[in-house]
């Protein structure tokens, strides 16, 4: 393992060079230079340029980084007290291929706490990636997803739908190319969007993130489709309205989870927590 180099990578990262690096950890700098050494033969990349200027990283040592956060991170977690900390406690990674789940996946987090005692670890990770991958390779435990799964590796239920609202701030309709905020939710998303969307409403600003399409709608003013329970809230105080005449839409919503991943109650307990919370949205 890497560690103790990636330690002093993220140490000299910190503090601008080897020398400072190596006495904040207690260590020689030949011996913080002979670990970056290690880590650059690992990853087959330089991290680090020297010269008159200082210590630097290179364009490959700027992409690492975070990575190697991350990885110091988990460990420290995984190393410690774990478990003693969650004992008598199931410890759940959950994640969604949609950004509009994001504040759904924070509530649910409480109320598995508070009605199960589980301590649930959200995953934040790029929504890109296939959540039916993620499931099958461990990186998640369960995963809720727009698409339905047919990989009998992996146990796909139907949840209720999403619905997403049309609304607009209040002017929008007045105005002659009112902004559209494009969230790119997939096919049906999209057939919708072209479907109630006017011809004249040519701006368009595609945002892969629901609650930062939202904030910047309401800020800059426009149109959009938003989940009903992110929005709710905006429409009773005036914020936000519905579009005249259109109608909500409705994503379909599916739990994905290994065959022998979760066992049944604890797969029960998130899809009743799941409906307890959408409940009160």
């Amino acid at each position: 393992m890497q560690l103790e180099a990636i330690e002093t990578f993220l140490a000299i990262v910190e503090t601008g060079g080897f020398h400072a690096a190596a006495r904040q950890q207690g260590i020689t700098q030949t011996t913080a230079s002979a670990r970056i050494r290690s880590l650059e033969a690992a990853v087959n990349n330089r991290l680090f340029e020297r010269g008159a200027g200082g210590t630097r990283l290179t364009a490959f040592g700027q992409e690492f980084q975070p990575f190697a956060e991350e990885m110091i991170s988990l460990w420290k977690i995984a190393s410690s007290d774990l478990a003693e900390r969650l004992s008598n406690r199931t410890a759940l990674r959950i994640g969604a291929q949609l950004s509009i789940w994001d504040p759904l996946l924070v509530d649910l987090t409480i109320e598995l706490e508070r009605s199960f005692g589980k301590l649930l670890f959200a995953l934040n990770f790029d929504h890109i990636l296939n959540v039916s991958d993620a499931v099958m390779n461990h990186i998640l435990d369960i995963a809720l997803t727009h698409e339905e799964v047919s990989d009998p590796r992996v146990s796909c239920r139907e949840l209720p739908p999403e619905r997403l609202a049309y609304v607009e701030t209040p002017g929008a309709s007045e105005q002659e190319e009112p902004l559209f905020i494009n969230l790119e939710l997939g096919k049906e998303y999209q057939h919708y969007v072209e479907s109630v969307t006017a011809q004249s409403e040519r701006q368009s600003l595609f945002l892969g993130n629901c609650m930062m399409g939202l904030r910047y709608l309401l800020r800059r003013g426009g149109r959009g489709l938003f989940p009903q329970y992110v929005v709710d809230d905006h429409l009773e105080r005036g914020r936000l309205q519905l579009v005249q005449g259109s109608e909500a839409l409705s994503l379909p919503c599916y739990l994905l989870h290994r065959a022998e991943g979760p066992s049944d109650q604890q797969i029960a307990d998130v899809i009743s927590c799941l409906s307890a919370v959408r409940g009160r949205s």
